[in-house]
């Protein structure tokens, strides 16, 4: 605990955004307040780069027992889309953070983004533009070359705000005209070069429906935005860094209500996976992966899927923290954090995915007939013994299942070895070994198929060793998992992996799908599951014992066909692979 306590005040004096909160505050800036906010634009599912900035914003302001706004940059209705906005509102609940009562949209200011606009154009600061996009690229220069004005840079003031106003009411197509900030063709920085405010977009837009014809840019709307909500700190990441001089011209020439400080940080950069949207969205519509919420994607739809835990994904955000040079992170420290918070939350069950049948021969059997007709047929059924199994062995509060072990049962085909070196400690012709919560049991025959392929053992077990213990002291070497025919039920099962072989997926190669793993998705049928399991929540993850965690599938499981997802091994074997 002290060394957990260590780590967190480390993590806060090594993160330099708080830092310079708690320095504005101390001079009483933004007297004393802290109001943050997160400003997706809601065109696509969030992934865990997102997570790290969600964990950012909220997490600050709860610090500093300020506010967040949770707020969609919604200014280009081509590519939004309200299943988007659904899936932004689940991920941010999912992750443990509450915005308060009120959602807030840049839709709601389009009449004020509108009105600064105005005011820009008679301060002489913005103008209507007819260059054509492919005109205005020529005209922009490069990074060691000046642009060039556009013919209309000094159309009057009065002409500009004609233009305008007839761009609102819809008198000119798509592309005609644009409404461009004045500031300075020669700057070494390309986005000052007149960057465009106001395009033409004759779309419905999902909240606003038909009132507007022309939408504000991203650039102009963010900044002026977090302005009318008052946001005293606008954390970005380093990608919008060259567009801070932007962000406060136009807070400065424009009569806002306040101006935030924009802060930039190192955006989350992860190894064996991919976080631009472009190449995401590759990967979904060119059916490499199963959908957005596919469990192999960084997508916080897809972990949700596979089992992660948002407490595990918040611990991971703190341990990264924050920092302003780019880096690459090691999956593996997620993967950590997932299997520290799981060993203290994830029930333990037993489940076995390639099975193969064991059957006790010594094992009871007791009489079952419906008739008292003497010629009637009597039929053998297996006796079955209930037995008690811990559901965290660490942890007696979380209570214990009962088990059924009878005259059938089914092991790991990995667990038997016919002629098994000196050093295989499981089971083989004549070795004794343990089954959990079970007795000590000793193969004596091994049948096989046509093929030569082992189908079944037959076995015997030892009755005094109830529990797994032996009264004599006999020790055994070998514990093995294990089910019953009777105390299992069927299920399919998806071993899922890193998406990617290379570290870097888009190094040395001109298409980073050439990197795929062609192993990310191993798909097991007829796995055999504790009963325990057929009741299984979507997403609630269990130790598979010995085996890995595993959660119910939320789209594919059912109480007829239940489909588990791995969600992580019990140990890093990419480590190993790495150094090999």
């Amino acid at each position: 605990m002290e060394d957990d306590n260590i780590k967190e005040e480390n993590n806060r004096k090594n993160n330099f955004i708080k830092s310079i909160i708690n320095e504005d505050i101390q001079k009483g800036k933004n007297s004393g307040k802290v109001i943050t906010r997160f400003p997706p634009e809601p065109n696509g599912f969030l992934h865990i780069g997102h997570a790290k900035s969600i964990c950012l914003n909220f997490g600050v302001a709860q610090e500093f027992k300020g506010k967040c706004n949770l707020r969609f940059d919604d200014t280009n209705p081509a590519k939004e889309d309200q299943k988007y906005i659904d899936s932004i509102i689940s991920d941010v609940k999912w992750l443990g953070f509450d915005w308060g009562e009120k959602i807030y949209y840049a839709s709601d200011y389009f009449e004020n983004l509108y009105d600064f606009a105005l005011e820009l154009i008679k301060k002489d600061k913005a103008y209507v533009c007819s260059l054509t996009g492919e005109e205005m690229r020529q005209y922009r220069g490069t990074l060691t070359e000046p642009g060039k004005e556009s013919p209309d840079r000094n159309r009057s003031i009065d002409e500009n705000l004609d233009l305008f106003e007839r761009m609102r009411n819809g008198e000119f197509t798509d592309g005609a005209y644009v409404l461009r900030a004045k500031i300075d063709m020669a700057s070494p920085n390309i986005n000052m070069r007149d960057p465009v405010i106001y395009r033409i977009k004759k779309m419905s837009h999902p909240r606003t429906k038909d009132k507007w014809c022309i939408y504000p840019m991203y650039d102009f709307t963010h900044g002026l935005s977090d302005s009318l909500e008052g946001i005293t700190h606008s954390l970005c990441t380093l990608e919008f860094q060259d567009h801070r001089p932007l962000y406060d011209w136009l807070l400065d020439e424009v009569t806002a209500p306040c101006h935030p400080q924009q802060i930039e940080f190192a955006r989350m950069n992860l190894n064996y996976t991919v976080m631009s949207k472009r190449k995401l969205q590759k990967l979904v519509e060119n059916n490499h992966v199963d959908g957005w919420d596919d469990p192999r994607l960084p997508t916080i739809a897809g972990i949700r899927r596979r089992g992660y835990t948002p407490e595990a994904m918040r611990n991971f955000c703190n341990i990264i923290g924050v920092s302003k040079k780019e880096s690459r992170i090691d999956v593996g420290m997620l993967e950590n954090c997932l299997r520290d918070d799981l060993n203290e939350r994830a029930p333990r069950v037993m489940a076995v995915l390639k099975p193969l049948k064991v059957t006790i021969e010594n094992w009871q059997e007791q009489e079952n007939s419906n008739s008292s007709d003497k010629n009637s047929v009597k039929e053998e059924k297996s006796f079955i013994e209930e037995l008690d199994a811990q559901n965290h062995p660490q942890k007696p509060e979380m209570g214990t299942r009962k088990i059924i072990f009878s005259k059938t049962l089914f092991i790991e085909q990995d667990d038997f070895m016919e002629n098994a070196p000196k050093k295989f400690f499981r089971l083989a012709p004549g070795r004794e070994v343990r089954l959990r919560y079970g007795y000590f049991i000793t193969c004596k025959h091994v049948i096989k198929d046509k093929d030569g392929n082992v189908v079944e053992l037959i076995c015997t077990y030892d009755p005094a060793t109830r529990g797994g213990d032996s009264p004599d002291g006999r020790k055994v070497k070998g514990t093995l998992h294990w089910v019953s025919s009777e105390g299992s039920v069927p299920a399919t099962v998806n071993l899922y992996d890193r998406l990617f072989m290379a570290e870097d997926p888009e190094a040395e190669t001109d298409d980073f799908t050439k990197n795929l793993n062609p192993e990310s998705l191993v798909r097991l049928e007829g796995c055999r599951v504790e009963k325990y399991l057929a009741d299984a929540a979507p997403e609630k993850a269990y130790q598979f014992e010995r085996l890995g965690y595993f959660c119910a599938d939320s789209r594919e499981s059912s109480k007829e066909h239940l489909v588990f997802n791995r969600t992580v091994t019990l140990r890093d074997t990419w480590a190993k692979v790495s150094q090999q």
